[in-house]
Parts: C-alpha cells; structure tokens; sequence
C-alpha cells in the first residue's frame, strides 16, 4: 500500500511551461509529449521541490521569478511528517506543502507546510518521499561508490549493523592515529615548551611570591619612602588635639571642647534640647583623645628604616621582573604557574601517552580488521542475491541471456588493514571496492556495466535495480525520466509491465516517449504547447477513451489519424489491461 502520494504540482514560468498544473495519482502515471513540449520539465520541477540546485536559466524568458508547488499526502508518524514538523512545519489535511522559488538573479527561496525553510532541508526529506532517475541519474549509478551503496540498501541490516560498529571503530582509529602522530611529529616542539615551562615555574618557585604581596610592598614602600613627612604631621596634628606640653599657654582642640561641653552641662538639666548637644560634645572630646592618642602612637611607632625600604625595593624588584614574564600582577602569575604546571605534568606524560596511543591503535586495528571481514562477508552474501534478482528482472526485460554479477574486491596496501589474510586499504565504509559487472549473453566477458551495456541496456538494468529496490526498501514514490532511453519493440513492451509491476507498491511517475509504456499508465498526462510555444494550464491533460488512443497513435507513427496505428494503439491497451488483470 502507497503510503504517500504526490497528488500535484502547480509549475509557474519555468522553461516553456508559463502556468501549468500537473495532477497525479496512485499507480503509474505516464507523461508524454511531442519532443519539446516540456516533459522534462515536471522531473525538473519535482528535483526542485526536493532541494535540487537552483539554476536561474531555468527561469522564463520575461519572468522575475520561477515558482514550483508540490502537494504530497504524508502519514503524520511518516519519518518525513516527523521531521518537517520539528522544522514548524504545518500538515494541510495530512498533506504536505512545499514550495520552491527561483529568482532570474539566481536567488533561491524554499517553503515547507507554510514555514520558509533552508533549502537543504528539502534535501533531507528526499530519501523519504521519492527516488527521482533521470540519465543523470543512471550516470551516477556507474560510479563503484554509489553502486556500494546500492548494494548496502539492498542489504538492510545484515550490512548495516557491522557497518555502524566498523564506522565507530574506524572513527576512532583516525582520532587516535591523528593525535599519535601529533605527539611524535611534534616532540621536538614538545619538549622545547616543557623547558620553557620548567624554567619559569623555577623562577617562581625561587622567588616564593604571595597572594597580593605585590600590592602589600608597594603600600609599605611608599610609607618608608615618606616616613620623615609622615611623623611630622602626626606630630602638628597631636599637638593642635592634645596641646603642647612645652607651652603651657597653648589652646588645644581638647581643651577648648572641654570647657564647651562643661559650660553647657551646668545648665542642661532646663532644655533636652541642650542636653542633647552637651552628649554630643562630651561624644566629641572622647573621640578627639582617642584619636590624639593613636596619632602619637603612630608617630612613636614609625620607623624610617632605610635598610627596611631597600628590602622591600629589593623584593619588588623580584616581583616585577615575574609580572614582566608571567601575568599584570603577583595574582596572575600564580594563575599561570598553576596552569603551567598541570600543563608540564601532561607534557612529560607524553611518553606514557604515546605508550598508551600505540596499543590502543593496535587494538583497533584487529578490531577493524574483524568488522571489516564481517562487513566483506555480508556484502558478498548479499551480493549473490541482489545480482540474481537483477537478472531475473533483466530477463523479464527482454534481456533473457543477460547475467550480472557484483565484483567485491580490496585493494592491496602494505599499510592497511589485514583482511581475508592480506593488508588491505580500508576507508569510512570498510575495505571493499563493488562494482556491477553485465554479461549480457552467454560467452561475454562481464564488463563493468558503464562499458558492457548500451544506452537501453543500462536504462533497463536501472529499472530492474528499482524494481528489486522496491521489495525490500520501498520508497513511496518513483519519477523516470526517460528510463526507456534507447529502448525499443518487445523490450520496451517489458519495460512498461515492470514499472506497472513496480506501481503496485509504489507511486510510479514516467516521462515517456514510448507508446508500448504508455499503455500500462494508470492514467497518462499529455503535455503540449501553444502556438506561441509555451505550456499553460490547458496544456497538461488528462487523456481518456479516444483522446488516449489518438495520442498513442501520435507516438507509434506520428499521425493521429492513421487507421493502423489506431489499431496498433487499441491494441496495445488492451494488451496492457489484459495483463493487469492476470497479474
């Protein structure tokens, strides 16, 4: 059962199409059309609306802007629905919205359920909505890369779990390797920075600093620096609070409160208010002892030690040369000598590290080296399968003499990884090289499919992967551009029943110039220009009963009205229906 469906899409001012809309179906749907008239088109806007690249010749002639909508029902647990949501997204109904707008500058705007959306993130959704194949894409297909791919798909989890733990391994091994060979590559450089290091934590140890000592000697240093002032107007300030005791005539700022707060206390018994100022005074005169107190003791107490003060300029002579070299202050250079130690410990730690790299790195070699023979062995078996349900479809493709068979070999490499009893080169993906070799009829040598098959031969071989794709990996919908390229007579007659076979799992979409594939359409969409050479929306149809059977005639021999080629065409949709009905 389809589980999504692309329902539509509206193609505005987009090569030769100025307004057109395209209505799909389940099943399989054939696009046909003079040669021209804008097939291609409706692949083209497809790939847009899955986040293909933005090309702004693509963009009509006169117009600002090219705009592609797609309309796709998508089950709201679907991974696709899922991910789309977590972008803010909104379903419309259970469908999907997606639009895609191309400026003729080449600017590039993409929206998904109603939210604008980076472009790539119709990219994601791709794998999950619809395989598009177009000659580009059968090009792709003979690159070894992709054709692994192919077969790790195909494969399922019998490939996939060990290739999730070899990746995790191999992901690893780099990761140690890298750092393996910084330590030794760089141990000259190493070592040097553990001298520098060690050199400037003994010259923080030597001079033994404290925290804030810094800022400590500088206050003393300036109160030595300035002793004989200082003691000087101690001594003014004593006398001018205390009174000189050498002159008995002198008035003192104590002595004056005193008699101030004795000619208010004999009469603060008639006002609170006076009360209240004599407390302040007596306050005063306490205060005004204590503080001539202090200011003797401190001058008695100064001491201007020139011997002290060349100790001191000595120590922050040794401070200063540290905060020169290691940090703005005594604080900071502490934080440096802690931080430079921790970092000499890991330094002369390398040799036990390099020690540790190295047997870890052996580890995951015989590590790898198991999960890539695991992962070769997996790919092998799979292999053998995947090659003869090929060859099967291939025979229902007219093609009953033709065999393919996958090639899964290493490459040698003195340095790599033992696999199968040799070293062998191993990448991200393992050790294996796949290739799709074709025989296609007894006594040929398989070739590679890029170099043993035709143009037909590869666009069937292309079908007959899809279509043992779909028993095992089903992707909802399928576009074809052109699959039956270089196709002809009986081939293309079987090319027509395998994608109507492929359509009983899948949406099937086929841009088509063959009438013999035409026919098995469910439904079959024509496309045609106005005189002025454009398409607009009259100019994609729905054909039906007699307009279908002047169309078929069109392609079989480029008359409509050809008595014979009618005949032919009637011919074939009954044939075609006759075997829907059987199958």
């Amino acid at each position: 059962m389809v589980v999504s469906v692309l329902e539509e899409m509206r193609i505005r001012s987009l090569g030769v199409i100025d307004d057109a809309v395209v209505e799909l179906s389940p099943g399989f749907t054939a696009v046909t059309g003079e040669t021209g008239a804008g097939k291609t088109m409706v692949v083209t806007s497809l790939g847009l609306l899955l986040g293909g690249r933005a090309d702004p010749a693509l963009v009509r002639i006169g117009a600002k802007a090219a705009v592609v909508e797609g309309r796709i029902t998508v089950p709201a647990d679907a991974p696709a629905a899922v991910r789309a949501e977590e972008a803010g997204a909104e379903l419309d109904d259970g469908a999907l919205l997606i639009s895609r707008t191309i400026s003729a500058e080449g600017r590039s705007r993409a929206h998904l359920g109603g939210r604008s959306v980076p472009v790539g993130l119709l990219g994601e959704l791709a794998d999950d909505l619809v395989a598009v194949h177009g000659q580009t894409d059968q090009q792709g297909l003979l690159r070894p890369a992709r054709q692994r791919q192919a077969l790790d798909r195909y494969a399922g989890d019998a490939v996939a779990v060990p290739h999730a733990k070899y990746a995790a391994a191999y992901r690893r091994l780099r990761a140690v390797a890298t750092e393996l060979e910084e330590l030794t590559t760089r141990a000259r450089e190493r070592a040097q920075e553990a001298d520098l290091l060690r050199f400037g934590l003994d010259e923080v140890a030597g001079v033994e600093p404290r925290q804030g000592e810094d800022v400590e000697l500088a206050a003393e240093a300036e109160r030595l620096g300035h002793a004989e002032a200082l003691a000087s107007a101690a001594a003014v300030a004593h006398a001018a609070l205390a009174g000189n005791p050498e002159d008995p005539e002198d008035v003192d700022a104590s002595t004056l409160v005193a008699g101030a707060h004795r000619a208010v206390e004999a009469v603060r018994s008639h006002d609170p208010a006076l009360a209240a100022l004599a407390d302040r005074m007596g306050e005063i005169g306490i205060l005004l002892g204590d503080v001539a107190g202090e200011l003797a003791g401190y001058a008695d107490n100064l001491d201007a030690d020139p011997l002290r003060l060349a100790a001191v300029e000595e120590r922050r002579a040794a401070l200063t040369h540290l905060t020169r070299k290691y940090g703005q202050d005594i604080d900071a250079v502490l934080a440096w000598a802690e931080q430079g130690a921790a970092r000499l410990t890991e330094l002369e730690g390398d040799d036990d590290r390099i020690g540790e790299l190295t047997e870890e790195r052996d580890a995951l070699r015989g590590e790898l080296s198991g999960l890539a023979q695991a992962l070769t062995d997996a790919r092998t078996e799979a292999a053998a399968r995947f090659a003869d349900a090929v060859t099967a479809e291939l025979a229902s493709l007219a093609m009953p003499h033709a065999r393919v068979t996958i090639d899964i070999r290493q490459q040698d490499d003195p340095d790599g990884i033992e696999v199968g009893g040799r070293p062998v080169a191993c990448g991200a993906s393992g050790a294996d090289e796949v290739e799709l070799l074709l025989a296609p009829h007894p006594g040929a040598q398989p070739r590679p499919i890029a170099k043993g098959a035709s143009g037909g031969e590869l666009s069937r071989v292309m079908l007959a992967v899809e279509v043992v794709f779909a028993g095992s990996d089903p992707v909802p919908t399928y576009l074809f551009d052109e699959v039956d390229a270089g196709v002809g007579g009986k081939a293309a007659v079987e090319v027509g029943r395998r994608l109507a076979k492929l359509a009983k799992s899948a949406q099937v979409v086929v841009v088509t110039h063959l009438p013999q594939v035409a026919a098995f359409a469910d439904r079959q969409l024509l496309v045609e220009k106005t005189n002025d050479g454009s398409v607009t929306r009259s100019g994609v149809t729905v054909l039906e009963g007699e307009d279908r059977v002047r169309e078929l005639s069109r392609m079989l021999a480029g008359q409509e009205d050809s008595e014979t080629a009618r005949a032919h065409a009637e011919e074939l949709l009954a044939a075609a229906r006759a075997d829907a009905v059987a199958s």
